[in-house]
């Protein structure tokens, strides 16, 4: 599948797909092992096709009407009656899925935002256009949440009845909750309010990636005998289940993948089960705020090297580099994690965690801290510590 999602518009991303699920890393070393020769003279200089492609492809309707089926045959139809939801559809492949769905399930569901030119949504570094624009649309005070995705649809993004933004890593725990998750995976990244909230009997840190986490669903499935109900998410709100979980006297099935809509459902049912607002079972929630942003045109170089200055291999040298460099803004470094680029952990228990982006030249930075203001304060502090640190290499 050739995609565009929240990468530029003049990049596609290409995706690997088996007839079982996602393909995972150790797929991923079999098709580099494979010998592709492809003719030189199909493409020109200018990155396109010499000849326009031109035809005319039968549509298939089949996979849409499944994934809407999905849930229309397991949640009730009348399960969001009364219910406003907004569904900002921007460029949005599935935008008018998501419409379908909700709609079917008994909310008064309103499209807006609707675009015919690509619109770069990304989940986990929310454009200020559109912050601005859901504060705005909610300032009607009609809408209980307003959901979307990013531009594959995959990538989940629902905001509460003030128009504001839920972090996926939040929206993940609460997802989970709503489908009684016994075991969470979930990214080293991701807010350590999973485990403070002590809703889950089981939480499994992977490295940044749904092939990763996927992995560590599977390793649950396969584990204990009280681990009925294995879930995962990542910090981009991308949700993935890994057991048939029961639902309405029904079952939803397994769908190890990423999926959005199932997250928009869950929260909104989550709130109207415990008679609560989206923004009230989100103060609900330990006091851990995590905040991310990107530096672009980050080379991959660029940053290796940063990296490669507080990853010595040698503990205690880089907890005393990783201080000399973030000790103004954190204080003392107390332990590194090397689990996925590198996550730094301080006495005050704020946290940076730096990683190069997997599939686009950016270099993202993460945090934690225990007020909203202050780690705000701190992803913009780091921002200007590492183009700092790029000018002078």
């Amino acid at each position: 599948m050739v995609t565009g999602s929240h990468i530029p518009s003049d990049r596609n991303g290409i995706k690997f797909n088996k007839p079982s699920g996602e393909i995972l890393k150790a797929d991923e070393d079999g098709i580099r092992m494979q010998s592709v020769s492809v003719d030189d003279s199909l493409f020109a200089e200018a990155a396109g096709f010499v000849s326009p492609v031109t035809g005319k492809w039968d549509v298939s309707n089949v996979a849409r009407d499944m994934y809407i089926a999905r849930y229309l045959d397991v949640f009730p139809n009348d399960c969001l009656k009364g219910l406003r939801v907004a569904v900002y559809q921007h460029s949005a492949v599935g935008r008018d899925i998501i419409l379908d769905i909700v709609r079917g399930l008994g909310a008064d569901a309103e499209a807006l935002g609707r675009s015919d030119t690509f619109i770069p949504v990304d989940t986990e570094a929310i454009r200020p256009e559109d912050v601005e624009l859901a504060a705005k649309w909610a300032e009607k005070g009609v809408y209980d949440a307003i959901i979307s995705t990013d531009g594959d649809s995959d990538r989940p993004l629902i905001a509460d009845e003030r128009g504001r933004w839920l972090r996926g890593d939040v929206a993940g725990i609460l997802c989970a909750k709503y489908l009684g998750a016994d075991s969470v995976s979930t990214p080293v990244s991701c807010n350590s309010a999973v485990e403070k909230s002590g809703y889950f009997k089981k939480v499994c840190r992977t490295r940044i990636g749904s092939p990763f986490v996927i992995e560590s669903m599977n390793s649950e499935s396969e584990g204990e005998s009280d681990v009925i109900v294995v879930v995962g998410y990542e910090a981009n709100g991308g949700f993935l289940i890994n057991s048939n979980i029961p639902l309405f006297g029904k079952r939803l099935r397994a769908l190890p993948t990423r999926d959005a809509v199932i997250l928009h459902l869950s929260i909104i049912l989550l709130a109207v089960s415990e008679g609560k607002t989206v923004s009230e079972i989100v103060a609900g929630l330990p006091r851990r705020y995590t905040a991310s942003d990107r530096l672009e045109n980050f080379s991959q170089e660029q940053s290796r090297t940063i990296l490669d200055k507080l990853n010595t291999g040698d503990v205690t040298k880089d907890k005393a580099v990783v201080t000399d460099i973030f000790g103004k803004l954190c204080g003392n470094c107390c332990c590194l994690d090397r689990t996925d680029g590198v996550r730094m952990t301080f006495d005050s228990e704020e946290v940076i965690h730096l990683r190069p982006s997997g599939n686009a030249p950016e270099f993202r930075v993460y945090n934690e801290a225990a007020t909203e203001d202050r780690v705000e304060e701190l992803n913009t502090a780091c921002l200007k510590v590492l183009i700092k640190m790029k000018e002078k290499n």
